[in-house]
């Protein structure tokens, strides 16, 4: 055999003897781990605090012993993305705070929770219209009866509407929501009622086939504005009133796109714009442009026809 060989040989022996020390040498950390982690155990089951302390001491410091790598600071500790070690981990645990029984309520009424409910409104209700398809509000007094010449002309509305391929979306109350749900429902289109938490209401009402209802005001509204391609306004309430002018001021400030506005019901609305387009014009808080956002009109096909005429066919 050559010296070359022979040195070979001889290094490979070396190799193999270090390993096998290598391999003792775990076995016996390994062994003395599981002994020290044993008895740990069963100083933890002892009934005494002092016995359960002193098990884990020993856990932690054959671990320590062990784990040449840990942290001089001691355990690690993790709270989500959040790691604690020493003095600073925590002597409870987020899914035992999750599930402690008999907790205190009072955050049910804190804005904190109120943001989460907002929040939640917002999502359930562009999940529920996100494909509705072009649509028309139609705005107007929950107190209107059926026996009203406005009711029977917001019915055909909302079936003139709904012959448009158009959805009919309202507050979904009665009154002359109920009759645009009601002519949109029976020319069977899509009759959408988006209701209010209100003391006095009685739910959505029953020509509504694509439904539903609101804590809070803002959150309904931005519904109304986000899904209208137009919007008809008939002779309402303060209710009325109030998403009336909040469209007007979204469209006059341009933070929505213009988009057709109907008045139906001139002798209803004539004194309110008479108001508008003289007193309010002449101490200059509109420009003679704002009143030409609306048509006003009698007509309830005209009405129709204005509403979806930003809407292609």
């Amino acid at each position: 055999m050559s010296k070359t060989d022979a040195s070979k040989k001889s290094g490979k022996k070396k190799k193999l003897r270090k390993l096998a020390a290598q391999k003792l040498a775990h076995a016996a950390a390994n062994n003395a781990l599981n002994d020290i982690i044993a008895a740990a155990g069963a100083e933890r089951g002892k009934s005494s605090a002092a016995g359960r302390q002193t098990g884990d001491a020993a856990v932690r410091a054959a671990v320590s012993g062990v784990q040449q790598d840990a942290s001089p600071l001691g355990d690690t500790y993790h709270r989500g993305p959040v790691i604690l070690r020493g003095p600073m981990i925590p002597n409870d645990n987020t899914t035992a705070n999750l599930l402690k029984p008999n907790q205190e309520t009072d955050w049910l009424h804190m804005d904190p929770w109120r943001v989460l409910r907002i929040q939640s409104e917002f999502v359930d209700g562009f999940g529920a219209l996100a494909e509705l398809g072009p649509a028309v509000s139609v705005f107007g007094s929950a107190r209107t009866p059926r026996t009203d010449p406005d009711y029977k002309a917001a019915r055909r509305m909302g079936r003139g509407i709904a012959k448009h391929g158009v959805a009919v979306i309202t507050g979904g109350g009665p009154g002359i929501m109920e009759a645009a749900n009601r002519g949109a429902a029976l020319a069977g289109g899509k009759s959408v009622g988006l209701g209010i938490e209100l003391p006095h209401e009685q739910g959505l009402n029953q020509w509504v086939n694509l439904g539903m209802s609101f804590r809070y005001f803002f959150v309904r509204k931005t519904m109304f504005v986000k899904y209208s391609s137009g919007v008809i306004v008939c002779p309402g309430g303060f209710g009325t009133f109030d998403e009336m002018f909040e469209l007007l001021t979204l469209v006059q400030t341009h933070k929505v796109m213009s988009m057709p506005i109907v008045l139906y019901g001139t002798e209803y609305w004539r004194g309110l714009f008479e108001w508008l387009t003289s007193t309010v014009q002449d101490h200059g808080m509109i420009s003679p442009l704002d009143p030409s956002l609306v048509l006003i009109t009698d007509d309830s096909d005209e009405a129709v026809e204005v509403a979806v005429s930003r809407i292609a066919s």
